[in-house]
């Protein structure tokens, strides 16, 4: 029989299946291994989160933030621990109560670098302990150990300012009476935003911030100082004050701590909390100007001054019996032939060549470049006119006692030369004007009763030729009023001979279209007609022509004319119209209004359209038309100021941008 002899010191020899037992070992050892070195693992992680505590210079500051529910607590702490960015319209949505978590300092890498900081040359590592808003919750627990309190409130909701008086203060220092507090005025930005779309963009059943609700920036400096702590202000939205609060609450924690710490010689120079630099709104939207729509383009006034003769200065007299009374802004504006009669010199009575006394003064005609252009114009195509007008050609027997010869259609030109050399005789001052123009017989100034006031005054009593008939040149005035010609009219004929006699070839012109059924091209004509006058009228108000009032003003006088402004502001008629003493004097007085002012009203209510200028305070110009009734005006004026001021700060960007470049 054989037998197992012992093996050396004393041991069984080795068995066939013994190397199971040595694999089954050498398994569970790799297994404790593995565990071993996972735990070394994880306790380097927290370690390395701990390493802040054990680091001899480092300074770690808990800091609990407090407040009422939805005062933004927690929306400030994710701003300094995570560098968290929100609109104001994500800021809005429905409030759901959260606590940031503590342990996001384990967890999160990047909480955890930006915990790190340096304050006054002293390295800390911040840790914010976020908590609940309810006035029920227990936190005893977050207060424990705390270095500085964080105690904040919405400056959109008053109470949460008052419950800062009543509740948290007195609980901050019942459960942590030596940590320092801080108080801090969140949503800052509410108290520039535009309420009316917070409030749309909020949740429906949300309560409405009111504006009286909006706490100034006084009442949180009352508090602060009736409880003797600082205060900040922040916005996440503007991302603006939340280094200021978290700085100067480790700097708060830190003297707090160097009084207990006074070995510490890193603490020495650890500042107070410093004042808050103020916050600069942010720039707040141009203002809406609406520009309401100008005052009606109607003829209506300037027609009615034909009907209502207020203040007329001259007397058209046809057929020896028909007196009609004018103005001679219209006419002359309309008509270059009634600019150059009212411009004729009446102090001689004797007609001269072009450059006589009789003739217009060269000088009036150098105020109209146009007019050798517009007349070169018509020249050219006065056989046009003859081929369109054909038909018109009815006044071809004129009486010879009428004064002028025949009146067909013809190309004629309006250069104020004189044709003839007749002369003519009127007692006083006056012309005959037959040698001149075949619509005129004779000019003279003399007394004549207002027609409104029955008061004498002087005024230019014109004759017409006897061939013009009232009817038809009603129509011919209406048209140097107004620019326009009836379609339904029935003396087309001769309101055709009119406009030749008269020489307005663009009232021809509108006859021949109605007869050959082509009425819609007067359109055109009518607006280059207003083209045409507004000019015209521009030079008069500049060189004060046929001008019949006087304004006076505080550095100056204007010349303007009283048909003009009656016809374009009511407020002017109703001056010049009413029972007023300016409506029958030359002069009148305009007090705390400057000539760049009224220039440029009057430029307005003469031509409807508004031109800025270097020299013209925007500001005062806004109060005379305020006080004129000129909305429009008014709205233009405000309009252009804001583009001024938008180019003048653009252009101060650009130049600071120019210098900064120059001083790289």
């Amino acid at each position: 029989m054989v037998t197992s002899q012992p093996g050396p010191r004393g041991e069984a020899a080795a068995q066939p299946g013994d190397w199971r037992e040595h694999r089954a070992m050498a398994t569970r050892r790799k297994g404790q291994y593995t565990l071993w070195k996972s735990s070394l693992d994880s306790m380097s992680q927290l370690m390395d989160s701990d390493m802040d505590y054990e680091r001899p210079n480092v300074e770690t500051i808990k800091c609990v933030v407090v407040g009422d529910n939805a005062v933004g607590k927690t929306r400030l702490i994710c701003a300094r621990a995570c560098n968290a960015t929100l609109t104001q319209y994500q800021l809005l949505a429905t409030h759901v109560p959260t606590v940031w978590a503590i342990d996001q300092y384990r967890v999160c890498q990047e909480v955890l670098e930006r915990s790190r900081d340096v304050v006054d040359d002293v390295s800390v590592s911040l840790r914010l302990w976020d908590t609940f808003g309810d006035h029920h919750k227990d936190r005893r627990f977050a207060y424990g150990r705390s270095d500085v309190v964080v105690l904040c409130f919405s400056i959109a909701n008053p109470n949460s300012l008052h419950h800062v008086k009543t509740m948290w203060y007195p609980e901050i220092k019942h459960f942590c009476p030596r940590a320092p507090v801080i108080l801090v005025g969140c949503q800052l930005d509410l108290r520039y935003a535009d309420l009316e779309a917070v409030n749309r963009a909020r949740r429906p059943l949300a309560r409405p911030i009111k504006p009286n609700e909006i706490l100034p920036p006084e009442k949180g400096r009352e508090v602060a100082k009736e409880l003797g702590i600082p205060y900040y202000e922040t916005s996440v939205v503007a991302q603006f004050g939340i280094k200021d609060v978290f700085d100067n609450a480790i700097r708060a924690a830190l003297i707090s701590r160097r009084h207990l710490q006074f070995w510490k010689s890193h603490l020495r120079n650890v500042q107070r909390p410093l004042l808050q630099a103020p916050f600069l709104p942010p720039k707040p939207p141009p203002p809406i100007i609406v520009v309401p729509d100008p005052p009606s383009s109607s003829e209506e006034c300037p027609a009615h001054l034909l009907e209502d003769p207020l203040c007329a200065d001259v007397i058209l007299v046809l057929q020896e019996r028909v007196r009609i009374f004018a103005h001679k802004i219209y006419l002359s504006t309309s008509s270059s032939k009634f600019y150059d009669l009212f411009l004729m010199d009446l102090s001689e009575g004797e007609l001269g060549g072009p450059s006589g006394p009789g003739g217009p003064r060269p000088e009036d005609h150098r105020g109209h470049p146009d007019q050798h252009h517009h007349h070169h114009h018509h020249h050219h195509h006065g056989r046009d006119f003859l081929l369109r007008a054909a038909s018109f050609d009815v006044c071809e027997s004129v009486e010879e006692g009428g004064g002028s010869g025949p009146a067909g259609l013809r190309a004629s030109t309006s250069d104020g030369i004189l044709r003839g050399n007749g002369t003519g005789y009127l007692p006083g001052r006056g012309r005959v004007l037959s040698s001149w123009s075949r619509a005129f017989v004779s000019i003279q100034e003399e007394m004549a009763e207002d027609p409104l006031t029955y008061k004498s005054r002087l005024m230019v009593v014109v004759k017409m030729d006897n061939s013009i008939q009232p009817g038809p040149f009603r129509a011919v005035l209406k048209y140097l009023y107004t620019g326009e010609l009836d379609e339904n009219e029935r003396d087309l004929m001769h309101i055709a001979h009119i406009a030749e006699l008269l020489e307005v070839f663009d009232l021809r012109m509108m006859v021949a279209n109605i007869l050959n059924n082509e009425a819609f091209m007067n359109q055109e004509i009518t607006k280059a007609f207003h083209v045409r006058r507004t000019n015209r009228v521009k030079e008069c108000l500049a060189k004060g022509t046929f001008s019949d009032v006087t304004f006076i003003l505080d550095d100056g006088t204007i010349s303007a004319h009283k048909p003009l402004l009656i016809s374009s502001c009511d407020w002017m008629a109703a001056m010049f119209g009413g029972p007023f003493v300016e409506s029958s004097t030359r002069e009148v007085v305009f007090p705390y209004t400057s000539k760049s002012c009224m220039r440029a009203v009057l430029e307005y209510l003469y031509t409807g359209m508004f031109t800025s200028s270097p020299d013209l305070d925007d500001m005062k110009l806004i109060i005379l038309a305020n006080r004129l009734c000129l909305p429009h005006l008014v709205a233009l004026t405000a309009d252009s100021w804001l583009c001024v001021c938008h180019r003048a700060v653009h252009s101060d960007r650009t130049d600071g941008s120019n210098s900064d470049d120059g001083g790289h």
